[in-house]
């Protein structure tokens, strides 16, 4: 017999996101500041006309002494984007800045050769000590960008300045004012490129309302760029090659331990295994968050060696770290690689042997079931493998159907394949009404050799009431039969605060967060999804979200939201209209398994 020993596991006391480099560790930061702050400038002075006059001696001191400042949208959303990679420590941030940095000190020191010392040597000199300063702090720029997306990216910004200036270029034909008809494409190329050239080098100028229109419109293919270029970058988060056959081969060994542990093999989801590949973490980036869900997988010999390839990762590319829906000993193993936790809610866990219906506190979910049953409703259950071709099809298009959200949800406990040959073990668990019309249906991934976990639900609109808690009954009857001992259903979010701030002598604190929570169920159905898991009396299991830096919590809360389906990012196929998901093998997975009562 052998043994694969694992190399010992990284240190985390230096923090698991970035290293620090005294000092000159804030650089980053102060050129980020700068840039945002000019870019502010430049944004307003494009947008409130009337601040151009008072500012006028700030604007001319900032071109003596530092960079070029321009009442021009699409240079202040240049500049916001540099700052925003800047504070990411981005490496190609570094070289833009280092380039331009260089350009001006070139200038300036030709500008003092001819004898021009007034103009050119107070930002020689600035410009000088920046670049200087620049050059020292290389090291904290460390950040990689994938080489493929930023080529498409340059690509789709060189092509929508190309067609923002002859746009432009058009509008000046038809509104040139007193700008000479020769000067057209100039004066439209230098304000979509950022109008960095003088007014004075034109020997006029067209109306206001057109200078500022050619602003907006490179402002536009700046944003797209960067839109593409964040896109880019997650598309490049799935499985590839043989990835998903080395999950499910230790989902297969370790199975048992985590009941999210099937959705680890959702294939939006890029991995990386420990060293000797008995364990993994899944994951994908979102507003500049590594976002990773549920427990790694594998060996948990192996999880630190996981968690520090995966913190490896995110340290590359300067993303911050956070984790969805780790259990409890998931979230011990992330903390001790140097992680926060904080408890997000908790997992309902039916177990089969003590399921029953009977008893007081199970009387309102047994009369669900019996209004149910009394309609002549029947249930079957199936594992997907069982079904033919044109049923699964049918079952696919029914879940389409009947799915209540225009953009799909679902990512720490959803799979988002229904009807994929690999998932052949899944569970189908199915409501049938008369002349056996679809009702309802329940789709559960699983948990081990022992257990389900709760994949997605969908009603018919027209279904009886109850008709969740139905076949979860019908579920649990035959359990045993199947081989199943226990259901993972969902996890409540903050479910303690619900609970027990309705309880007499809550504190005032814990009423008002109880308030908040009950606000933000009108959309988000936080307590819906409480109680209808609550109704089946299950036992409670702690769910953690862990995060590298506190800072960074609010962004992890939005990376979440993206992930989960519950944020809508912008985008110009949405706003053209192709951006509405269509029919076919990617039905939404809901939140839980909400039901009326």
């Amino acid at each position: 017999m052998t043994a694969t020993a694992e190399p010992a596991a990284p240190s985390a006391a230096g923090g698991p996101v970035r290293p620090t480099g005294g000092r000159l560790g804030r650089v980053p930061e102060v050129f980020a500041t700068l840039f945002a702050a000019l870019g502010l400038l430049c944004a307003l002075l494009a947008v409130v006309a009337p601040l151009r006059d008072p500012l006028r001696p700030v604007v001319r001191t900032l071109d003596l002494l530092l960079v070029p400042i321009s009442a021009n949208l699409a240079y202040a959303v240049f500049l916001f984007l540099l700052a925003g990679a800047t504070a990411a420590r981005k490496k190609i941030a570094w070289w833009l800045v280092v380039v331009y940095l260089g350009l001006l000190v070139l200038t300036d020191a030709l500008g003092a050769a001819v004898g021009l010392y007034a103009q050119s040597l107070p930002s020689l000199v600035l410009c000088a000590l920046l670049l200087l300063l620049l050059v020292a702090a290389r090291g904290e720029f460390y950040a990689a960008s994938r080489r493929g997306a930023v080529w498409r990216a340059l690509a789709v910004l060189l092509a929508g300045l190309a067609v923002s200036i002859v746009v432009g270029w058009g509008l000046l034909q038809l509104f040139p004012g007193t700008l000479p008809a020769g000067q057209h494409l100039g004066w439209a190329a230098d304000r979509v490129c950022g109008g960095l050239v003088s007014s004075s080098s034109f020997a006029g100028r067209p109306p206001r309302a057109i200078t500022f229109l050619l602003g907006l419109f490179g402002a536009l293919a700046l944003l797209n760029a960067a839109v593409t270029l964040f896109r880019s970058q997650r598309l490049e988060a799935a499985l590839h090659g043989d990835e998903e056959a080395r999950i499910r081969a230790l989902l297969a060994a370790y199975g048992e331990r985590d009941s999210l542990g099937y959705f680890a093999t959702r294939r939006d989801k890029a991995v990386v295994f420990s060293p000797s590949g008995k364990a993994a973490v899944t994951y994908r980036v979102e507003a500049g968050v590594c976002l990773a869900s549920g427990d790694p997988v594998g060996d948990p010999e192996a999880w630190p060696h996981a968690i520090g390839a995966w913190l490896d990762v995110a340290r590359r590319h300067a993303w911050a770290p956070a984790v969805m829906g780790a259990s409890e000993n998931g979230a011990r193993a992330f903390s001790r690689a140097g992680l926060g936790a904080l408890q997000l809610g908790d997992e309902a866990i039916l177990h089969i042997p003590g399921f029953d219906l009977s008893g007081r506190d199970m009387r309102v979910t047994r009369q669900a079931v019996h209004r149910v049953r009394r309609t002549g409703a029947v249930c079957r259950i199936r594992r997907h493998a069982q079904l033919t071709e044109r049923e699964m099809q049918e079952i696919v298009d029914k879940a389409d159907a009947w799915r209540d959200t225009e953009t799909e949800r679902g990512f720490s406990m959803a799979l988002d394949r229904l009807g994929d040959p690999a998932d052949g073990d899944c569970l189908l668990v199915e409501a049938l009404g008369e002349h056996g019309r679809l009702l309802a249906l329940l789709s559960f991934v699983p948990w081990g050799r022992s257990g389900v976990s709760l994949d997605l639900m969908r009603r018919d609109r027209t279904a009886p009431n109850g008709v969740m808690e139905f076949m979860v009954a019908e579920l649990c009857a035959v359990a045993p039969r199947l081989g199943v001992h226990r259901i993972s259903l969902n996890f409540a979010v903050f479910r303690s605060v619900f609970e027990e701030g309705a309880r007499i002598g809550a504190g005032p604190v814990l009423r008002l967060w109880r308030r908040l929570l009950l606000f933000f169920s009108r959309w988000w159905q936080l307590e819906a999804l409480y109680r209808s898991n609550a109704k089946y009396r299950p036992e409670w299991y702690p769910r953690f979200i862990c995060y590298g830096d506190t800072a960074a919590l609010a962004r992890i809360g939005l990376a979440s939201g993206i992930a989960e389906g519950f944020v809508s990012v912008p985008s110009l196929h949405k706003l053209w209209g192709k951006g509405h998901p269509g029919t076919g093998r990617r039905p939404a997975v809901p939140a839980g398994p909400p039901s009326r009562p």
